[in-house]
């Protein structure tokens, strides 16, 4: 068992850091916080399924496949996290990791007029370069949601916040990313990210928003 905790280590640490250029900070990759939980998660599955003889050997073999299959997953990920950070910069979208799943933050400014579910055509560039890093990277499913203010009625918000996340999930589609891949959902005034008490909070309010998914 020792020499599969030392490997779990190994796989941490030997793993490249990166820098975030959001923030300019440097961070340990996700590659190589999924293959240190695959590593583990692995050893377990292999001691488990071993006599009691060969439970050493068996977390070590567990070990290396858990480790191999958790650094792919991440290393796909960190590689769509990279393309599209330097895809958007400068766009207004943001871009947030989340373990190993990866959210863009649209602000609804930049993609519709007011009380409209239209993407604006001087958007439509962003877009496409969106579609264009998806297309890339097949393995991820795409979670579309619209999000409003708190002004205006629950039914009217409800409504515009459907079409706007589907107007989203319709011009990626058009863009040829498979539309297995896509769902989309409007969530109304339910989920703020500001205060709507003011006009600042009632815009970072008025978004969409791109979960994207490994699978």
């Amino acid at each position: 068992m020792n020499k599969v905790v030392t490997l779990c280590f190994a796989l941490l640490l030997t793993a490249c850091m990166s820098t975030d250029p959001y923030t300019g900070e440097q961070k340990t990759s996700n590659t190589a916080k999924g293959a240190g939980i695959g590593a583990l998660a692995g050893a377990l599955v292999g001691m488990a399924v071993s006599s009691k003889s060969d439970r050493g050997k068996g977390a070590l073999i567990g070990a290396i496949g858990g480790g191999a299959i958790g650094a792919g997953a991440g290393f796909n990920m960190d590689k769509q996290e990279a393309a599209l950070r330097a895809k958007l910069e400068g766009t207004g979208v943001r871009v947030a990791r989340e373990g190993d799943n990866i959210r863009l933050i649209i602000p609804g400014h930049l993609t519709f007029g007011v009380d409209s579910y239209d993407v604006r055509s001087d958007f439509y560039p962003t877009l496409e370069s969106v579609a264009l890093i998806l297309k890339e990277f097949p393995k991820t499913n795409i979670r579309i949601g619209g999000h409003t203010d708190a002004t205006g009625s629950d039914s009217h918000n409800q409504t515009l916040s459907e079409r706007r996340a589907s107007s989203v999930g319709q011009f990626l589609i058009a863009q040829s990313v498979m539309s297995a891949r896509v769902s989309t959902g409007g969530y109304g005034k339910r989920y703020p990210i500001a205060s709507n008490d003011n006009t600042a909070g009632r815009e970072a309010n008025r978004r969409v928003e791109l979960e994207l998914v490994s699978f």
